[in-house]
């Protein structure tokens, strides 16, 4: 490709700026392209959204089946191309990092913003006016959200309707009374205060998977299930009242760091030899049992030798235990990882009710129970097959989530597309007061948002026109929680239904779409190398534009 784009010459000599097989759009051409991208993107994963909301089943190039009603899962697994598409895909992976839930609702909204200041470009408004007016918009929006929102203060039963509107419309849906309370349950557990605020960290929350008996099996465990088995037969199964040691040093004799080479020349030295290792074994055997433990977790191995000594104590031990499972059970049983054994001392030791090895679904694992006040939990997921219980774990994460964000945040919004409308409202009248040309950018934003009721209303097989009409009326009448409500097809207050969700999941998605939409709007040239692979367009790009995302959008690059 030519200096820009066209051939220009110093005395009759070509001059070449880009790579020859560089790919070049700009101006609108570049601007259309990448908003044809994001809507693609949205379009692919606007039907899972609401209670009536489809499931997509998605087949890897390894044959590899996920099934699933959950966006920033659907958009993880397909395999995108287009620079535009993987930007509005990380709008699904922050908000599901941010709030566990509402990453269809970010996605689609993104794509609705582009596709409405594509709109407002063809009329020649200015691609930074729009991103100035989307700006405004979504801080006013933000503050509206505020001021609509309610409290939750410790209220368990507003958290259990926040866990079961996030579940809704999923497999975990069928079964979300039971899949709530255990989310409250073991979210309220968690809880710590940190200089006067509440942190709910749900990495302190072990999700187990195990194949086998139904949905109805899941429980919750008031401590930690460690996916390992005793190390030796002659270890008890069960003990009550344990004394923990976590260890984070192996049960073997040392070899030396360097290459070294030791001479026997006699058997008696060869015994002596093998003496001295047992004894080495033996020792740190008995440091554990003079520490007061009889159960251990070793985070390294455990020598087969040191197996036998430890099970002749009738000390239970675990090998290998992961380091994430290490840092849980310090957690729920108060007990202190050790990384030398020479140090290890009865204050260092954890409590809990019970250490048992179960049988689970054909698998050997370590339950360790009845652990007090609790910092860390456990939650064992059971299902038919590996896709439902798959299905079910990603319902329990948006769950846990949602009610971990309501308890540090305090703050709760109606669901049903309530609050859309009730900010679309008020910003139509802030678009007036602003006035100049990005008061079309607000009207607009303010459009995009009704996006969320409408598909609500589509996806239930309503009219989404007169759905927008009548929430829109029930607002002005002072109705400002009404929503619809897809199972009948009225308008009703979702406070009454129970529909509520979190603050964060409304403002994260209305900053992240916003920033994301203004990014993409600001791009007028898209300069793509030629791509080292064989049959691709330039750029790395399938002629389809899109990768992986059979028959959506047949966009050119």
């Amino acid at each position: 490709m030519y200096a820009g784009g066209n051939n220009m010459y110093a005395g009759g000599t070509p001059i070449l700026v880009l790579k020859e097989g560089t790919d070049r759009k700009s101006g609108k051409g570049a601007q259309f392209n990448n908003i044809a991208a994001a809507k693609a993107i949205a379009d692919a994963v606007r039907t899972t959204l609401g209670p009536k909301g489809m499931d997509k089943m998605l087949v890897d190039s390894m044959g590899d089946v996920v099934i699933t009603n959950d966006g920033v899962t659907i958009l993880k697994e397909v395999d995108v191309e287009h620079p535009a598409a993987k930007m509005v895909i990380e709008v699904a992976k922050t908000q599901d990092e941010a709030c566990g839930d509402g990453t269809t609702t970010a996605v689609i909204f993104a794509g609705e913003l582009l596709k409405l200041a594509e709109a407002l470009i063809e009329k020649n408004i200015h691609p930074t006016l729009i991103t100035e007016g989307y700006r405004l918009a979504a801080e006013k929006a933000v503050e509206v959200l505020n001021n609509i929102a309610l409290k939750v203060d410790d209220d368990k039963e507003a958290l259990l309707k926040i866990a079961k509107t996030s579940m809704t419309g999923k497999s975990a849906g069928d079964k979300k009374d039971l899949l709530a309370d255990i989310a409250v349950k073991a979210v309220t557990s968690i809880v710590e205060e940190r200089d006067g605020k509440k942190k709910a960290d749900i990495d302190n929350i072990k999700v187990e998977k195990k194949q086998g008996g139904s949905i109805n099996d899941t429980e919750l465990i008031e401590g930690i299930i460690v996916d390992k088995e005793r190390v030796h037969e002659g270890m008890p199964r069960f003990i009550e009242d344990p004394r923990i040691a976590l260890v984070n040093a192996a049960f073997e004799v040392k070899k030396t760091e360097v290459d070294a080479k030791i001479q026997i020349t006699d058997p008696s030295q060869f015994q002596a030899f093998l003496e001295n290792e047992e004894n080495i074994l033996r020792e740190m055997v008995k440091k554990v049992e003079g520490s007061g433990a009889n159960v251990v977790f070793c985070q390294k191995g455990i020598d087969d030798l040191a197996q036998h000594f430890l099970a002749k104590k009738g000390i239970y031990a675990a090998r290998r235990v992961k380091k994430s499972d290490m840092e849980k059970l310090a957690k729920a049983t108060g007990a202190k990882i050790v990384s030398n054994l020479e140090d290890l001392s009865p204050s260092d030791l954890g409590k809990a009710g019970a250490v048992e090895e179960k049988k689970i679904g054909g698998d050997e694992m370590t339950f360790v129970t009845g652990c007090k006040n609790a910092k860390a939990v456990s939650i064992l997921v059971r299902g038919a097959s590996e896709h439902v219980i798959d299905e079910i774990e990603r319902g329990l994460h948006d769950a846990l989530s949602t009610v971990a964000v309501s308890v540090e945040d305090g703050k709760m919004t109606a669901g049903g597309g309530s609050a859309a409308i009730e900010i679309a409202r008020e910003l139509r009248t802030f678009a007036i007061k602003t006035g100049g040309r990005e008061q079309f950018a607000i009207e607009a934003f303010a459009t995009a948002l009704e996006v969320v009721p409408r598909t609500l209303a589509e996806n239930a097989g309503l009219d989404p026109i007169n759905t927008i009409i009548e929430i829109n009326k029930a607002h002005s009448d002072g109705g400002k929680f009404h929503g619809v409500n897809v199972y009948t097809g009225h308008i009703e207050d979702m406070r009454t239904l129970n529909v509520l969700e979190p603050l964060r999941v409304g403002t994260q998605a209305i900053l992240a779409a916003t920033e994301t939409a203004n990014m993409v709007l600001r791009i007028d040239d898209v300069i793509a190398s030629k791509s080292t692979d064989k049959g691709g367009a330039p750029g790395g790009m399938p002629p389809g534009g899109m990768g992986g995302m059979g028959g959506m959008g047949d966009m050119d690059y």
